[in-house]
């Protein structure tokens, strides 16, 4: 298991978490923004990482 890319995964969960709750203000998007592309980015290293490691 690949404890980096779970933290990763859970600091993009928690900053969307809070970019979402602030939503009505402008700069809010792009908390959100920034926390997806964390969650989206973790979890393509953790499958991709993963698969090159079995070959």
């Amino acid at each position: 298991m690949r404890t980096a890319d779970w933290v990763v995964i859970g600091l993009g969960a928690l900053v969307s978490a809070l970019g979402y709750s602030f939503l009505p203000m402008n700069w809010a998007w792009f908390v959100l923004g920034f926390g997806v592309a964390h969650i989206v980015l973790g979890a393509l290293d953790l499958i991709f990482r993963t698969q090159a490691r079995a070959e």
